[in-house]
Order: structure tokens, then C-alpha cells, then sequence
């Protein structure tokens, strides 16, 4: 599921079985992998929060997903964020 409002974006992927998020990642926080921080345009974050979500499912054997853009249109920080969750390798 991808939430994104003005500033951020927030990534999330969620367990519809037993309702119950299994990893998250944003932009938003203090504990931020450098590549966020760095990010020079909102498009550019929303990138590397796909990649930081990417690799967070990749390290919990996480591979196949659904991709839940929440009723946004697929351009722009959701499509950058969906690239960017491609390369850190979820498949959908």
C-alpha cells in the first residue's frame, strides 16, 4: 500500500490475512537511510523509499506482492516509488 501526502510518501506492506503491517518505510522519521536524506526532489525520495522498502522485503524473504497505489494514478511519486520497490526486488 503507498500513502503519499503533500511532503511525504509511506510505504507499507501489509499482511490481509491476519491484518497486520509487516514492514514500512517513508521518508518521514529521524532514522533515515542516508540515499532518502540525500534525495533532492520528492520524485527522487519516493525512488529510494521504494528501494529502502524493497530491500526491507528482500531481508524477510519477501519476494511477490500486490501493489495497492490507494487510488492515486500511476504517475509520478507513485510510479517512481513502484520503480524503486522494482529495483529493490519486489515483483508485482
Amino acid at each position: 500500500v503507498v500513502f503519499k501526502s503533500l511532503k511525504y510518501i509511506y510505504g507499507q506492506l501489509v499482511d490481509d490475512d491476519q491484518n497486520k503491517v509487516l514492514i514500512s518505510a517513508s521518508n518521514v522519521g529521524k532514522k533515515l537511510p542516508k540515499n532518502v536524506k540525500d534525495a533532492k526532489t520528492k520524485v527522487e525520495a519516493s525512488k529510494e523509499v521504494g528501494k529502502t522498502l524493497g530491500s526491507l522485503a528482500a531481508n524477510k524473504k519477501i519476494k511477490e506482492v500486490i501493489f495497492d497505489r490507494n487510488g492515486y494514478l500511476y504517475h509520478g511519486r507513485v510510479k517512481a516509488f513502484a520503480d524503486g520497490a522494482r529495483e529493490g526486488g519486489l515483483k508485482f
